[in-house]
């Protein structure tokens, strides 16, 4: 049995919501959304799936779920130049949503945007553990890497650490054959624009977040042990501390089991000091 608490169920965490519930990965919901009338929307939508599962709106219950997907807040629209500039919209809601996590001891998956930042201060708000605060967002970068490799025909599983935004770092030296430093820099800035594309064409991401997202939870509700880039509160890996950030971790049903240390070449360590270097930064001022 495992139950799925979601804080914030907009276009991200509804449909999360709605497809952890038809693969199985839920027998139980605990939904939670300030706009009530939304709220009750989305119940009553569910309900008329006749999927087999309880639902319940007491943020309280959050306590007592296995894995909670923070996904409230304003998302990214096309006014909103970089993930980091939602920092101080949406860092009230976080510490608004954090009484809901003073019991859990369950896993939480953080969505919502600057994530790197949000993670961070959840888990230090809280009181969590850092193994049980798994930052979304490298999944969705590596998909968009995988996507560009493929079209110039370039071979390899893509991997992208660093923050989830602008200071993302594609990883070229694991894939199977060399990339120039003008077509490295030539891929990094069509990923940081491939989100834009998408928010300024329908509004918002959707199908593309939601899918990995519930990647995510599979892993971790059926302990599978799995090695994705995912955002980790960091303590001293990398040379970084007091924040976290995108690393390749492995990921099981008690969340963070491991964070592995790879080496980077100069271009990438050099992306990857600087993602470090904004992270904190963007950390310290949450003045936790």
């Amino acid at each position: 049995m495992t139950r799925l608490a979601v804080l914030g169920v907009g276009r991200i965490g509804g449909e999360v919501a709605f497809l952890s519930s038809v693969l199985g990965l839920a027998d139980e919901l605990v939904l939670f959304d300030t706009a009530e009338p939304f709220l009750r929307s989305q119940v009553l939508d569910l309900t008329h799936t006749g999927l087999d599962i309880s639902i319940s709106t007491d943020w309280r219950d959050t306590a007592e779920a296995d894995i909670c997907v923070f996904a409230a807040g304003l998302p990214r629209n096309p006014a909103v130049r970089t993930r980091a500039d939602l920092l101080s919209v949406n860092l009230p809601v976080a510490a608004s949503c954090s009484r809901a996590l003073s019991r859990f001891s369950g896993v939480l998956i953080t969505v919502t945007n600057p994530m790197d930042a949000n993670n961070y201060y959840l888990c230090r708000n809280t009181g969590l553990e850092p193994r049980q605060c798994i930052g979304f967002g490298g999944q969705l970068d590596s998909a968009r890497f995988g996507s560009v490799l493929q079209d110039q025909g370039i071979s390899g599983t893509p991997w992208v650490i660093g923050e989830h935004g602008e200071h993302q770092v594609p990883v070229f030296s694991r894939l199977e054959q060399e990339v120039a430093p003008g077509t490295r820099d030539a891929i990094l800035e069509t990923l940081r624009s491939a989100s834009m594309e998408v928010i300024r064409g329908k509004g918002g991401t959707e199908f593309g977040p939601v899918v990995h997202i519930t990647n995510l939870i599979r892993i971790i509700a059926r302990d599978e042990r799995t090695l994705i880039p995912c955002s980790c509160v960091l303590d001293g890996e990398y040379g970084f501390d007091r924040c976290s950030l995108g690393v390749p971790a492995v990921i099981g049903r008690n969340g963070i089991r491991e964070i592995e240390e790879w080496h980077l070449d100069h271009w990438e360590q050099e992306k990857f000091q600087a993602a470090g270097a904004f992270v904190t930064d963007l950390c310290t001022r949450l003045g936790i």
